[in-house]
């Protein structure tokens, strides 16, 4: 019977989250001080699950409007780091950034990867988005959504990676409804009540006057606002002129220019910049916008640490799928750590097809054979390798960067040995194309371009 119960007292404290040890049937020993743990799991209480080194670090926004400043534990602190996937970390410590974002929250193990290097996280809860189906009229989705979000900050707000918290991604794309920013601000009341430890926020996209003003109007418990820009960040400083912003502002992705941003072929393929031209362009934001607004902008988060398939699969992101570093990543080692890597990745100034630029509307017939070309230098002089790919136009219509497909390469259309110069074989099918090349240096460097093309009927 003893051991019965000692069975019985086992379960009851390990579903408690006090798993003990003691020897078997040791019931008569630890009685007395059973019973009373007993009492308090059956009136509800559970043990904390807040692991004993946990420390959480007190911050907020001082100051006042052009002068505002973030303190961690009293001290200063500038976050600039990065949006990053899983399993990038270690190498975007090693560029120099001190901080990452999210865009949910996971099972925290995120939060747990980053203290162990040094980083701190502003973490993304997931709002609903009105785009992707959140209905916000729907006053029984919007209190089960608050309630989750009370279980995941009250998870997670005493974690020493802890810096703030950003409210949805973007919810003002596809967005109609006003309501949303009613829920938003009850999510920051909840969150300041809950964890006062931890600024809030909301990341919108671009910095327009209907937002703002929907923003001040719907939901003022916000700590500060959050702008995602592209080739606009060159216009975000007079853009805060323009709307009188007092507010502290933070940059939550700022990178190349936007697929939405740039010229385009005849069939509406948007034109994407060289690495070279990607990584000018985020030291010209951070040198001019940035760094030379102090305090305005409390921080920054560059877009992306890592890859992912937006429009194409370089695009946006930093590395490649693979891991490697292109020159975007070396651009923000500069941005960082105010010097540039030892071994710079090779530097593309250009691509051709048919002795047309990407903006040229290249077309040729199924099964013709046309040159590529790519002009690249490596600053270390490194022997390069080139690899030469095609793949259809991606027909996605995702915004946000909502998830995307990759479209699957077509094989066999490299007609010559991969080199700064190729002979490309024009697909079978009729249809919009994308030629890609990444140019890998002897340490993994990359440099890569792309051009898009038609491919018409056979004559």
């Amino acid at each position: 019977m003893m051991c019965l119960l000692d069975s019985i007292i086992r379960l009851v404290l390990t579903r408690l989250g006090w798993p003990m040890r003691w020897p078997d049937c040791a019931y008569p020993a630890i009685q007395p001080f059973i019973w009373p743990l007993l009492l308090v799991g059956v009136l509800g209480c559970t043990a904390p699950e807040t692991p004993p080194d946990w420390h959480p670090a007190k911050v907020e926004i001082v100051g006042q409007p052009g002068a505002y400043l973030l303190l961690r534990d009293g001290k200063p602190y500038r976050p600039n780091g990065a949006g990053a996937v899983a399993g990038s970390l270690t190498a975007l410590k090693a560029h120099g950034a001190n901080s990452i974002r999210t865009w949910h929250v996971g099972d925290g193990q995120i939060l747990d990867d980053a203290h162990a290097l040094g980083l701190t996280v502003s973490l993304c809860l997931d709002v609903g988005r009105e785009r992707l189906g959140f209905d916000y009229n729907d006053q029984a989705a919007v209190a089960r959504q608050l309630r989750g979000f009370r279980e995941q900050v009250d998870r997670f707000k005493n974690h020493p990676a802890l810096l703030t918290w950003i409210l949805g991604n973007e919810l003002n794309i596809g967005s109609n409804n006003p309501k949303v920013w009613n829920a938003v601000n009850e999510i920051a009341l909840m969150i300041q009540e809950v964890d006062p430890n931890h600024p809030v926020t909301t990341a919108l996209a671009g910095l327009g006057a209907k937002e703002i003003a929907l923003v001040r109007a719907r939901a003022p418990a916000l700590d500060f606002i959050s702008t995602q820009v592209y080739g606009g960040i060159m216009g975000l400083e007079q853009a805060m002129d323009q709307l009188s912003l007092t507010e502290p502002l933070m940059v939550t992705e700022w990178g190349t220019v936007g697929h939405w941003e740039v010229p385009s072929t005849d069939w509406q393929a948007p034109i994407e910049l060289t690495s070279s031209e990607k990584a000018a362009h985020y030291v010209q934001g951070f040198e001019q916008v940035i760094a030379a607004n102090p305090g305005r902008i409390i921080g920054a988060y560059a877009f992306l640490w890592g890859q992912k398939q937006e429009r194409t699969p370089t695009w946006y992101g930093t590395l490649m799928e693979n891991g490697a570093r292109t020159e975007a990543a070396d651009a923000l080692q500069f941005i960082w750590q105010g010097r540039w890597p030892m071994n710079r990745a090779p530097r593309v100034s250009g691509i051709s097809l048919n002795g047309q630029p990407p903006n040229g509307s290249v077309k040729a017939a199924a099964g013709e054979t046309l040159e590529a070309l790519v002009a690249v230098q490596d600053p270390e002089k490194d022997a390069l390798t080139y690899r030469w790919i095609v793949r259809p136009e991606s027909q996605a219509t995702e915004v946000g960067g909502d998830a995307e497909v990759v479209p699957e390469p077509v094989p066999n259309l490299i007609a010559s040995t991969p080199g700064a110069k190729v002979q490309v074989l024009m697909p079978d099918k009729p249809g919009a194309y994308r030629l890609f090349v990444d140019v890998v240096d002897r340490l993994g460097g990359v440099g890569h371009a792309n051009i898009p093309f038609y491919v018409r009927a056979g004559d």
